[in-house]
C-alpha cells in the first residue's frame, strides 16, 4: 500500500478530535478475527514507507500489531530510523479518537501508547552481516522472538517492506538455542510476506528453512516491474498492462482531493484465493505440506479499455476502485467533522452468514443451491448494489483457467439480493484433475456489495462450493 503523497503526514498531525455520534456504532462492520502482524520497514530510504505506515495505521483496527521495526535494505545499508516510525505514530495519536467514532466498539483502533512501545530497531548493517555467531539480538529481533514464543494459536505474519535480517536473526537464534522439535514448532507459527527481496537474507531464509510458509514475488534482482505488488499504482512507471487499470484513482490530483485487510474477499491462510493485495499460488503442489512456498499468480481481467489482461498485476489492479475508495473514506474518518458526513462499510449477510469468512457449502454435481443476501444492510442507510460473479482463478493450476475450471450457472433476482446457483455436471466438476481429495473442484462465487455513499464502499462475501461426487464415492 504505497504511492501516497507525503502531505498526508502533515495533514494528520494537525487534526484534533471533535465528532458527534450519528451512527449506531454497534451496527458497523466488525473484525472478529484479527491477524497478528510484525512489520519490517526500511523507512527513510524513500517516502514510500512513511506513506505506507500512514495507510496501514488507518486499517490498524483490523490487525493485532505485534511489532514495527526499522531495518536496513539494499537501498539503506547502514542506518535504521525507528524515530520516523514513531513520528507517524505521533500523528496517529492526534486522530485515533476520531477514527474510533467510525468502527465497532468490538474492533477499536490500538492506543498510540501501545504502538510506541512496539517500535524497535534491527541491526544497522546490511543483510546477513547482522546474523551469525557472536551477534547479539537486535531489539527488533528480540521482540519478534518474544512474540513468536507467545502461547497463542494464531500465526504470526511477518510483513517485510525492506530487508529481512531481523527475521534471519531470530531464526538463527532459534536454530542454535532451541532443540530441533521446538525450533520446528516455532517456524510453523510463522507466515512471511516479503514483496520482493531487498537484501541477501531472504534467500538465506528460504534455503535454510524451506518449511516456513513464505510468500514472495520471485524475479531477477531489482526487476520490480515483474512483481505483483507495483500494480497497486505503478503501471505507468513500470509500463505494464497499459490501458487496463484506471490511473485516475492513483493520480496526484485524486490524492489531493481525497486523501480490507478484512473485506470479506481475502482468506489469509489461502493466498491463492486472491484479494486486494493480489493472488499467490504454491510454487510446488507436490511439496506443499512440507514446503509451503507461494509466489505470484495471474488473474484474467477486462480492463477499462475492454481488453483482457492476464498478469500478476491484474490480480491487484482489478480491485483498485474499491481499495482506493476505502482508503479515501478512512482518511475522511480522521477529520474533525460530524460523523454523519462519513461513510461506513455495508455489512453483507448471505444465508444468515454474517462474518467476513467465506460461506462454505457442501454440494453435489447438478445440485441447485439458493443464496439469500436480503439480510445485508448499510449502517448509514445508503442504497446498495449487488454483483455476483464467479472467480475462477483460485484453485486453478492451469494458465488457461477456462479449460480447467467449470462454469457455474446462476440466476440473479432483479434486486440482486438472491441467486440460484447450479453446480456443473459430474464430468466437469469432478473430473479427477483437482488436487482436492474428492477429485472435485472447489468453485468460488463472489458477492460484491457496494453502497452509494459520497465515497462508495465495498464489502464482499466469498461463497465456496465444496463438491463431492456421491455416485463415485458410493
Amino acid at each position: 500500500m504505497r504511492q501516497l503523497s507525503l502531505w498526508l503526514f502533515t495533514c494528520l498531525s494537525a487534526l484534533v478530535a471533535d465528532t458527534t455520534a450519528a451512527v449506531n456504532r454497534s451496527s458497523l462492520l466488525t473484525y472478529d478475527s484479527r491477524p497478528r502482524v510484525f512489520i519490517l520497514s526500511d523507512i527513510s530510504n524513500e517516502p514510500d514507507d512513511t506513506e505506507s505506515f500512514v495507510r496501514f495505521l488507518l486499517y490498524s483496527n483490523q490487525f493485532q500489531i505485534e511489532g514495527m521495526t526499522a531495518v536496513t535494505s539494499v537501498w539503506l545499508k547502514d542506518n535504521v530510523y525507528p524515530e520516523q516510525i514513531s513520528a507517524v505514530v505521533d500523528a496517529y495519536a492526534k486522530v485515533v479518537d476520531n477514527l474510533n467514532q467510525h468502527t465497532s466498539p468490538s474492533s477499536p483502533y490500538p492506543a498510540a501508547e501501545y504502538l510506541h512501545s512496539i517500535v524497535k530497531s534491527g541491526p544497522a548493517v546490511y543483510g546477513m552481516a547482522g546474523v551469525g555467531p557472536g551477534q547479539n539480538l537486535s531489539s527488533g529481533a528480540q521482540l519478534l522472538l518474544d512474540r513468536l514464543r507467545q502461547p497463542v494459536d494464531e500465526p504470526l505474519w511477518v510483513l517485510s517492506w525492506g530487508g529481512e535480517n531481523v527475521l534471519a536473526e531470530t531464526l538463527y537464534y532459534v536454530q542454535h538455542n532451541f532443540n530441533a522439535t521446538e525450533a520446528a514448532r516455532l517456524r510453523t507459527q510463522l507466515r512471511v510476506y516479503t514483496i520482493s527481496d531487498q537484501d541477501d537474507s531472504g534467500l538465506w531464509i528460504r534455503e535454510q528453512f524451506p518449511d516456513i510458509f513464505y510468500i514472495a514475488s520471485m524475479h531477477g534482482w531489482n526487476q520490480y516491474g515483474l512483481a505483483a505488488w507495483p500494480a497497486i499504482s505503478g503501471e505507468e512507471y513500470y509500463n505494464f498492462d497499459v490501458g487496463g487499470p484506471d490511473p485516475t484513482k492513483v493520480s496526484a490530483a485524486w490524492l489531493r482531493k481525497n486523501i480490507q485487510i478484512g473485506n470479506g474477499l481475502g482468506v489469509r491462510e489461502q493466498p491463492d484465493y486472491g484479494s486486494w493485495g493480489g493472488r499467490y499460488s504454491l510454487v510446488d503442489l507436490s511439496t506443499a505440506v512440507k514446503y509451503p512456498r507461494y509466489s505470484d499468480a495471474a488473474d484474467r481481467v477486462v480492463g477499462q479499455n475492454n481488453r483482457t489482461y492476464a498478469s500478476n498485476h491484474a490480480a491487484i489492479w482489478r480491485w483498485r476502485d474499491a481499495y482506493q475508495n476505502d482508503f479515501a473514506a478512512r482518511i475522511q474518518w480522521t477529520l474533525p467533522t460530524n460523523e454523519s458526513k462519513a461513510n461506513h462499510h455495508p455489512v453483507v449477510v448471505v444465508n444468515q452468514h454474517a462474518d467476513l469468512s467465506p460461506l462454505v457449502i457442501a454440494s453435489t454435481p447438478n445440485a441447485t443451491i439458493s443464496l439469500d443476501a436480503s439480510g445485508t444492510y448499510d449502517p448509514d442507510r445508503d442504497g446498495l448494489s449487488f454483483r455476483w460473479f464467479q472467480y475462477k482463478e483460485p484453485g486453478s493450476t492451469d494458465w488457461n483457467v477456462d479449460n480447467q475450471i467449470p462454469t457455474l450457472k446462476y440466476a440473479v433476482s432483479s434486486d440482486g439480493q438472491r441467486a440460484q446457483v447450479t453446480i456443473p455436471a459430474a464430468d466437469d466438476v469432478c473430473d479427477g484433475k483437482s488436487s482436492n481429495d474428492s477429485g472435485c473442484w472447489t468453485l468460488h462465487l463472489i458477492l460484491e456489495v457496494r453502497d452509494n455513499g459520497s465515497i462508495p464502499l465495498t464489502t464482499y462475501k466469498r461463497v465456496l462450493f465444496e463438491t463431492t461426487n456421491t455416485t463415485q464415492s458410493a
